[in-house]
This record gives structure tokens, sequence and C-alpha cells, in this order.
């Protein structure tokens, strides 16, 4: 029987994820450093463990099929060593997994090439050491994840809500193409039964290419509000940026700069012929947002 192992369970996909594979009856177990942050039907076996720390990863014991990768520092707390912690957990997650006999890896990065920006360049760099130290790899690449809990989402609706009128960098006029939450789910949940998705990059996301600034007019617009007026200011950067943003925001600053300090990179999908693979039409930004904004508003608690 199929059986899968999530990391990263505590976090706001991977914690959806464990009640999703649930529901489907799958059995499921994950990996939380911290146990009493993570809470589960009493079905779902908790290990726990460090991924910097290889002892504790060997000592999970149960035998797994596929285990998803959804473990990432973003610079939580200020720490400014993360793409070095980001590369030596995955490296360790890589020779585990290979040690216990897992199948297939599936691990959820993000769209980019070339990224000058420390974060997407750390998930590049953890898509690779999976690849090359691990398992067969189903590797998603993704722009912004719209969701209730996803930080991206609650960075733009907080600067929607908080500013009656915002500056406009440059990096406004960056594309992108988002997803919502419920597609990553069913993405990450149906790869492991396709076989033509190992040691494979898949890359997904809407079907719209949308500038981060009619992100913003669209979310005004979902949220019921007027749209934002925005003063051109071509010479603030994203790393400028990054520290305004971390003061009208709820999103911690260690999270919301490397975030913001990414927006000038193109994250759009450059082949689409993995999303074929998939039995799956995703849904629209403005769908994306509705949803997001319901499960809020609806007081649903988050990880």
């Amino acid at each position: 029987m199929e059986r899968a192992l999530v990391t990263g369970a505590s976090g706001y996909v991977g914690n959806l994820l464990v009640r999703g594979l649930q529901a489907l009856g799958q059995p499921v177990g994950c990996v939380a450093r911290d146990p009493s942050r993570v809470s589960f039907d009493p079905t779902v076996t908790v290990h726990r463990a460090d991924m910097l720390d290889p002892t504790s990863l060997s000592a999970i014991d149960d035998h797994y099929t596929t285990a998803y990768y959804l473990v990432h520092s973003m610079g939580r707390g200020g720490d400014a060593d993360y793409e070095q912690r980001d590369a030596v957990a995955a490296s360790n997650f890589a020779g585990f997994a290979l040690a216990a006999g897992i199948e297939r890896v599936v691990y959820l990065g993000g769209l980019g090439d070339r990224p000058q920006s420390k974060h997407l360049r750390s998930r590049l760099r953890v898509g690779e050491i999976l690849r090359d130290e691990g398992p067969p790899l189903t590797w998603f690449r993704a722009g912004m994840v719209v969701g209730a809990g996803s930080e991206s989402y609650r960075t733009l609706r907080s600067l929607v809500e908080r500013l009656p009128v915002m500056l406009a960098p440059s990096w406004l006029a960056t594309p992108t193409q988002a997803i919502a939450i419920g597609d990553v789910l069913r993405y990450l949940i149906e790869a492991p039964g396709i076989a033509a998705t190992s040691s494979r990059e898949i890359q997904i996301g809407s079907a719209e290419i949308l500038t981060y600034g009619r992100m913003l007019d669209q979310m005004a617009q979902a949220l019921g509000l007027r749209r934002r007026p925005r003063i051109p200011v071509p010479l603030l950067t994203p790393w400028l940026s990054s520290h305004w943003i971390g003061l009208v925001t709820p999103v911690d600053a260690g999270v919301a700069r490397p975030l913001i300090e990414g927006l000038s990179t193109d994250t759009t999908i450059t082949d689409s012929s993995g999303m074929a693979l998939f039995d799956i039409a995703p849904r629209s930004f403005a769908q994306a947002l509705r949803e997001a904004i319901a499960e809020d508003r609806a007081g649903l608690p988050l990880p």
C-alpha cells in the first residue's frame, strides 16, 4: 500500500496536504521538529526529527513509499544563513530517503530561471540537491500560492487593506502566474499515481499572466474596496520595499523580506507540458482570491 511521509507539516501547505491525504484514506505520517506544533487525527504518525540532524531522520523506521519535501527556512528570525541551512537540510533528507527505500520524493519549489533573490535561489538549489542526491524526484515549480494561510496572499491583502495610497516600485510590473492552494494540493496528491511524473520537473500555475500591480487591483476588487492609487517610485528596489512592507503587514519580517526581494524575477511558466499529465484545470486568480477570502472570513484555524 502507498504510504506518504510529509515534511513541513506544521506549515500551511504541509498541514493541508496531511489532511487531504488522510481524507482519501491513505496512510500518512509527518515529520516535525516540534510535534507540539502539529495536531492531527491519531491515525497520523508524527515523527520527531530535524532536517539538520541526520541521526534524528534515521530514527524514522516506518516504511514509506512517497515523501513530500515542503521544508524551507525563508529567513525566519533574521537568519542570514538560510540558504546554507536549506541546502544542508535537503542533502540530509535526500540521503535519508535513499537509505529508507522511499521510491519517490515530491518537492514544491518556485518558478523563475536564474533568480537574483536569495529566496528563489535557495528553492532552486534545494530542488537540484533532491534531484541529484535522492530517489526519483517530482519537482513542482509554482509561483504565488493563493490561500488564507499563504504568506504571499497575506502580504498582498494587508497592503490593500492598510494602505489607502501605495508606492509603486518598478517590480509591480513583473509578470507572474499564481496558483490556488486547492490546485496545488491536487497536483501534489495525484503525482505519485502518475508514472510519467517521476524524475520530472513540472511547472504549475493558472492560465493568466498577471503583474503584481494587477494582482493588487484584483485583491481590492475581491475585498470590495476601491482600487488603491499608486505613486510611481522606480528607484524603490525590492530590497528597500521589503523593509516598509515589513512595517505594514502582519507577516514575519524575516519571511516578508525574502518574498518581496524575489518580486523582480519573472515567475511565469515556460514549459506547460508537465501540467498536461494531469486532468486539472487550475482556477483563475480571481476565483483563488474569492476562496481564500472566504476561508479567511470563516475564521478557520491556520497551522
